[in-house]
């Protein structure tokens, strides 16, 4: 396996710009989610470093090799794309062994390795099946199957769970994680689900428009996002924002809310005066009677052990996620406590995070 290294990527289709100057690098044996809504650019980027695509800048190494300009054939990836693309007149056996087969491997290594990845696929009682005739989960193996047995330098998956329904969905997201976990392959992985990329990435790049907003672990992104954007994207629900108008100083833990003092983590840069955003999770918010910034109940959302409620302020909106037995009426005046540490805040206009202690990576509880 090996490092995929991209430098200042990008790409343009006559004057629109899919992607900018993307910079990103894929550790031997990790797994990158590329991460972000429709048009964002995640597949662009995904299809360059196949060899799919040539950028119109940057460069791309994998295992310290420029392949830039490259064409998929002259690189040692494989790809598994949404659509199974698998041949219907082929048993699995045969739909797994064709790659190898194209390439003249012996007839007897052909079978050890198809078998071999069968077995690691969990499909070995499979090979004999027709194609046609599998569940969607087991097809989406054969064509994962297809690309373990060439034993390529990287994988690279474009929304390979797409077409799934949500059981099939569920499950194959833990078997791709634990197959990455087993195989150890460098992989990069294309969706616009959140949970997916949660679930499954050792790292995540989210993209909008083209950029890449932020790069970093899982809980990097979902606890210190970078911008209002990254804050939106992630989580269910995502954050909230509140507006408020003040300047800020270095050192500052607390801002003026509707009246209230709200704790936050330590400016670490000044702020003139405007318009900013406190962000919050929903998490982050609970009820507390003595609190001086108070809303009314709008409504609630059961979902078993926990129930999100919907809370409105002078600010706007908040959801809190709150214990299940907590019993509350709409029309009802509350009062919330945020968990200070936990907060962000961030320009309005530009929408990008202002430097506070959170990013030290101390500030949790």
């Amino acid at each position: 396996m090996a490092e995929i290294r991209v430098e200042n990527l990008k790409k343009e289709f006559g004057l629109f710009t899919a992607v900018r100057n993307s910079n990103l690098v894929v550790e031997d044996g990790e797994f990158l989610v590329m991460l972000g809504p429709s048009g964002c650019g995640k597949t662009t980027t995904l299809r360059m470093i196949a060899g799919l695509e040539l950028p119109t800048g940057g460069r791309i190494l994998l295992d310290g090799e420029d392949v830039t300009m490259r064409r998929a054939r002259e690189r040692d990836i494989a790809f598994v794309f949404q659509l199974f693309a698998l041949y219907p007149h082929m048993n699995v056996r045969k739909n797994i062994g064709f790659p190898l087969l194209a390439q003249g491997v012996p007839k007897h290594e052909i079978r050890t390795r198809v078998e071999e990845t069968a077995k690691l696929l969990r499909i070995d009682h499979l090979l004999n099946r027709s194609v046609s005739g599998l569940a969607g989960g087991d097809r989406q193996r054969v064509a994962l199957g297809r690309a373990i047995v060439r034993r390529p330098k990287c994988f690279l998956m474009d929304e390979p769970l797409g077409t799934l329904d949500t059981e099939f969905r569920d499950l194959m997201v833990h078997e791709l994680r634990e197959l990455h976990s087993r195989v150890h392959a460098t992989t990069v992985y294309v969706t616009h689900d959140q949970l997916e990329a949660m679930a499954m990435a050792d790292k995540i790049a989210v993209m909008n428009k083209g950029i890449i907003e932020q790069f970093g672990t899982p809980a990097e992104i979902y606890d210190r996002p970078r911008t209002m954007f990254v804050a939106d994207f992630m989580g269910s629900p995502p954050m909230n924002f509140l507006d408020f108008h003040s300047g800020l100083n270095v050192g500052d833990q607390a801002i003026q809310l509707d009246g209230a003092d709200i704790a936050v983590p330590a400016l670490r840069e000044a702020i003139p005066p405007s318009d900013l955003v406190l962000g919050v999770r929903p998490e982050h918010v609970r009820f507390d009677d003595n609190s001086r910034l108070r809303g009314g109940v709008i409504g609630a959302e059961y979902l078993g052990t926990t129930q999100i409620v919907s809370i409105e302020l002078a600010q706007g909106a908040v959801k809190a996620r709150v214990p299940a037995d907590r019993h509350v009426n709409v029309g009802e005046t509350v009062g919330l406590a945020l968990n200070g540490p936990r907060l962000s805040l961030f320009e309005k206009s530009s929408g990008r995070a202002i430097a506070t202690s959170l990013f030290e990576g101390g500030a949790h509880g």
